[in-house]
C-alpha cells in the first residue's frame, strides 16, 4: 500500500501534467491535418509522454486507472489526425507505456522522479503546440 506522501507526491507530479494536457486538448482546434511536420512530431511526442504517464500512473496509483489512456483518446478526438498520424499517435502512446512499464513495474522513488520529468517534458511539448 501507498502511504499519504507517496500519494500527493504522485498527484503532484501529475496534475501539472493533467493542465497541460487539457490545455492541449481543449483549447487547441482540430486541425492536425494543417498542422506542420514539426508540429506533427510534437504531437507525436506528447503522445509517447501521455504513454510513459500511464504506465506510471498505474504503477503507482491504481492498474485501473485510465485517465491518460482517456486523455490520449481525446487527444485523437480533438486533433481528427488522417489515418497515418493517427497510428503514429497510437504507437507512441503504447511505446511509451510500454517502456516505463518494463523499467518501472511498481511504484519506486525513481518512477515517482520520472513521472515529475515527464511532467516538465510535457509541459514543453504542450507550449510549443500552442505557438506563439
Amino acid at each position: 500500500m501507498w502511504s499519504r506522501s507517496r500519494t500527493l507526491v504522485i498527484y503532484r507530479t501529475c496534475l501539472p501534467l493533467a493542465g497541460i494536457a487539457a490545455a492541449i486538448l481543449f483549447a487547441l482546434p482540430a486541425l492536425a491535418q494543417e498542422r506542420s511536420p514539426a508540429a506533427r512530431q510534437g504531437l507525436t511526442d506528447l503522445a509517447r509522454v501521455l504513454g510513459s504517464s500511464h504506465a506510471l500512473r498505474q504503477a503507482c496509483l491504481d492498474r485501473k486507472d485510465q485517465s491518460w489512456r482517456t486523455r490520449m483518446q481525446q487527444l485523437l478526438d480533438v486533433e481528427a489526425p488522417d489515418q497515418g498520424l493517427k497510428r503514429r499517435l497510437m504507437q507512441a502512446f503504447n511505446a511509451g507505456y510500454d517502456a516505463e512499464q518494463a523499467v518501472y513495474p511498481a511504484c519506486s522513488s525513481a518512477a515517482e522522479a520520472e513521472s515529475a520529468r515527464l511532467a516538465q517534458h510535457g509541459r514543453a511539448l504542450a507550449q510549443q503546440l500552442e505557438g506563439p
